[in-house]
């Protein structure tokens, strides 16, 4: 393969997908378009960054996939189900049944447990947690001896370990991450990536990203660049280098 071509996108069906995806914040004068006409599908199985230069609407997209803000106009779905016409009870479910997010803040009640955070999901919607299943996310993220450790007894890196771990126990068709190595050192993010990674590689796992660190996409298997937007670009088996020389060829 030259140093051109690019690895061919697996032919998977989406997890996640919108379709004409607009979002208009405020009204008049003071409207912002946040998204602008976006076309984007998430392949199951694999994991995707989003990136693009500060107000490019990454956080915007990401948020509107995965059913937190509803677009202006367009059409997002999660597996084959449109989520926009889902009500508020329905989009509840859903988020709950089918969709894991990990938070930059971590988002972990304080007076629970590290193994009690990581099976909170389950235990509000009243559904029996696997175990067998359990135990190997809980062997991933390689915190089986602090489980009952409370989360101001767990580093950052640890903390965000536990969140990761709880958006994936409940086995969702599509795992959202909101800068999710925003508040880490370098070991800790390296951890944490490294989690997620394997997350998709052995145990099938649909992950989408939202970072503007150039080495925490290298982890991705593709990168889509917005910028004012729109999707602009994206880029399979990403480095490092080339990740950054195209968000600064955006930011120029």
């Amino acid at each position: 393969m030259s140093e051109t071509e690019q690895p061919a996108a697996p032919t998977r069906p989406a997890a996640a997908r919108a379709v004409d995806l607009t979002k208009v914040y405020g009204e008049g004068d003071a409207a912002v378009e946040a998204l602008r006409g976006v076309n984007v599908e998430l392949v199951t199985g694999e994991f995707t960054a989003i990136m693009g230069p500060s107000g490019s609407g990454k956080s915007t997209l990401l948020h509107c996939l995965a059913g937190l803000d509803a677009p202006t106009i367009g059409t997002v779905f999660v597996g084959d189900t449109d989520i926009t016409k889902l009500n508020d009870k329905r989009l509840t479910e859903l988020r709950r049944d089918k969709v894991g997010f990990v938070f930059q803040a971590f988002n972990l009640v304080p007076t629970l447990n590290a193994g009690e955070n990581i099976t909170l999901p389950l235990d509000i919607a009243g559904r029996a947690v696997d175990r067998a299943w359990f135990d190997q996310v809980v062997a991933t993220i390689g915190l089986g001896d602090r489980l009952d450790h409370r989360p101001s007894q767990l580093s950052g890196g640890q903390q965000q370990r536990v969140a990761a771990a709880r958006a994936l126990v409940s086995r969702p068709e599509i795992v959202f991450a909101d800068e999710p190595t925003g508040n880490l050192d370098s070991h800790s993010g390296q951890e944490l990536l490294r989690f997620l990674r394997s997350a998709v590689e052995d145990h099938g796992q649909t992950i989408v990203m939202v970072t503007h660190d150039a080495n925490a996409a290298s982890y991705a298997d593709r990168v889509i660049f917005l910028s004012d937007g729109h999707i602009v670009d994206e880029m399979r088996g990403p480095t490092a280098e080339r990740v950054l020389d195209r968000l600064k060829s955006l930011e120029g």
